[in-house]
């Protein structure tokens, strides 16, 4: 894990420092920084991930072969930090159900087919999460 650590902390520290180039991108794939409280020990988190743009909400994918941290997190601290591109906002984040989550997900693979064979490897169904950006 030291590994992934020691990547997500240089995509971190990339993203902060190219933001006035749009923020970056991970192998051509938009990134955004997630900061979530953490579940047990309510500190704060930030994981850099991938998200697609849907309206004036934006997607990410809990794509993991189980759940990650950060989506316990969020799911227990709802109240987010995005960071994308030069902006820094608070948000909502919320788990799709249904109808929505079928919707979101059809849509996530037409996109980013490769998001179809991380689903396969696993026999949990993987969490579309929506980030709504709060007013004021």
């Amino acid at each position: 894990m030291t590994d992934q650590n020691t990547y997500n902390r240089q995509l971190i520290e990339e993203f902060r420092a190219d933001r006035d180039k749009g923020g970056g991108a991970m192998k051509g794939r938009p990134l955004l920084l997630l900061t979530t409280t953490g579940a047990k020990s309510g500190q704060l988190r930030t994981k850099p991930m991938m998200f697609i743009p849907d309206g004036d909400r934006l997607l990410v994918i809990a794509g993991a072969p189980t759940h990650p941290e950060w989506y316990r997190n969020l799911v227990a601290h709802p109240e987010v930090t995005v960071e994308v591109g030069n902006e820094t906002f608070k948000a909502i984040a919320t788990v799709t159900e249904g109808l929505e989550r079928q919707r979101l997900w059809s849509r996530v693979v037409e996109l980013y087919p490769f998001f179809a064979d991380h689903q396969a490897k696993t026999s949990r169904q993987i969490p579309v999460i929506v980030l709504r950006r709060l007013e004021g």
